[in-house]
């Protein structure tokens, strides 16, 4: 076995996803005795673990855990499980990747005379799009930028950016679970809807676990659209971080500016707008519908609170092209738009891209394709949107029963409801119709018919792009 230093403390690390290996590849760097647990018998990264780290796979052990000084969890390991409740209880911390990131970017900060920003942000959705467009905004202002967390490259190795000036983190609530004193030097929730409640209870369990965001932060992003969202924040920076400057954004299109990020309607043309100055005509942006506009918006005040410039900002925003099965415009195909929002997963997802496009294309205007595997999900709760905003509803997938059962409890959408099983189907069918976007924007998760998110979405570009070459 590899010699450590005797003098470092013990972790065990629970979880071996890309995560945990960080985790572990970084502590045992600092020279500290390592063990990582995973119920599973053979992780898939075994294979990558480096020498000297013991193992014990199969379980989560009771009395490993409580060997440890200190525990690291992975974001996807219920912390309810009697064996992390015992070490909990024996008073042993348990921590989150993203904490050990925190605590070594203020040692190296504190080592070297620096203060590295941390944007941190949350939401049920939107926040990939966000986080990664605030890093492309960064960069283009001149700002070595590292960009992780809950997207991409796990937080512990954005210290291997040399010259980091700022990081930017994507955050779940499961991370925030885990994770105290934050101190980010601007922090957002984007929005808030039903996710993950078999893991955190109920809606107030998981908000609680968001709001964590804002301890001790120095600047707050707070969205004025959902009002109770917004009072739970303020309620929790008065609490948590009195002293923190709050900038304000709002995706409701009028005539003035309501918010200090916001959206104006001037002579039927759409801008983005700051303290009253018109930034940016929508028909400028290559990401399109209302949801996305909110989002160009969060991201120039997460921005303009750690100082980047709004020329750069502009100049990236206007670059930004989305992210792959996030409401991705893929082709105009025969005079009709289609949009990829497999990532929409949940009814909260799925309403944000309806609502979002239908500001952009009308009364009836859209084909929806749904379903898949609904999670126990209330359909019912998609009715209001679609009767504004569907032309037609086309139902995929294994709870296709379920989900029409759901929206049939508003009458006026009975008729424009059709079961065609598969993808292909929908998207036939789709293309023959009067709509004038088509999306697919599931709310449902992926694996009864799909590999993933992803390959249903990379499914249904490729189904676009042969429409178009016939």
């Amino acid at each position: 076995m590899e010699q450590i230093n005797p003098t470092g403390k013990s972790y065990v690390v629970i979880g071996l996803g890309s995560s945990g290996l960080s985790a572990v590849n970084f502590l045992q760097s600092c020279g500290h005795r390592v063990m990582v647990v995973d119920e599973k018998l053979t992780p898939s990264l075994v294979a990558k673990l480096p020498q000297g780290v013991a193992t014990s796979f199969g379980s989560i052990d009771e009395q490993v855990l409580l060997s440890a000084d200190t525990i690291v969890i992975s974001p996807g390991v219920d912390p309810r499980q009697d064996a992390i409740r015992a070490a909990k209880s024996a008073g042993i911390a348990v921590i989150s990747d993203v904490q050990l990131f925190i605590d070594a970017l203020r040692e190296r900060d504190v080592h070297l005379g620096l203060s590295t920003p941390i944007i941190a942000i949350t939401g049920s959705n939107a926040k990939s799009t966000v986080t990664t467009l605030v890093g492309e905004m960064a960069r283009v202002a001149g700002r070595v930028v590292g960009v992780g967390g809950n997207i991409g490259t796990p937080a512990i190795e954005l210290l291997d950016i040399e010259g980091m000036q700022l990081a930017v983190l994507e955050l779940s609530s499961f991370q925030l679970e885990h994770i105290s004193k934050l101190g980010a030097g601007v922090a957002t929730i984007l929005n808030i809807s039903p996710d993950h409640l078999d893991r955190h209870g109920d809606m107030a369990g998981y908000l609680a676990q968001k709001l964590r965001i804002f301890d001790e932060v120095q600047s707050a992003v707070i969205c004025l659209d959902d009002s109770n969202l917004a009072k739970s924040c303020r309620e929790m920076i008065d609490d948590a971080s009195p002293k923190a400057a709050i900038i304000t954004t709002s995706g409701l299109i009028d005539d003035e500016c309501h918010a200090d990020f916001c959206l104006i309607n001037k002579d039927g043309v759409i801008w983005l707008c700051h303290d009253d100055e018109l930034l940016l005509s929508a028909d400028e942006l290559l990401i399109k519908g209302k949801h996305n506009l909110l989002n160009a918006l969060s991201a120039l005040a997460i921005g303009r609170a750690v100082g980047l410039d709004i020329p750069s900002m502009l100049k990236a925003l206007k670059a930004f092209k989305g992210l792959p099965h996030r409401c991705e415009y893929v082709d105009e195909v025969a005079g009709k738009a289609y949009f990829n929002d497999s990532k929409g997963t949940n009814i909260g997802s799925t309403l944000a891209a309806i609502e979002g496009l239908g500001a952009v294309y009308g009364r009836r205007s859209l084909a929806l394709i749904l379903g898949g595997l609904g999670k126990g999900q209330d359909f019912s709760e998609l009715t209001d949107s679609l009767d504004i905003y569907a032309h037609a509803i086309y139902l995929i997938g294994a709870d296709a029963d379920i989900i029409e059962q759901g929206l049939a409890t508003k009458s006026s959408l009975t008729s424009r409801i059709h079961q065609t099983g598969t993808m292909q189907a929908a998207v036939d069918a789709a293309s023959q119709s009067d709509a004038g976007a088509v999306l697919l924007s599931p709310a449902c998760a992926s694996f009864d018919q799909f590999v993933s998110y992803a390959d249903r979405g990379d499914q249904f570009v490729a189904m676009v792009h042969q429409l178009k070459n016939t």
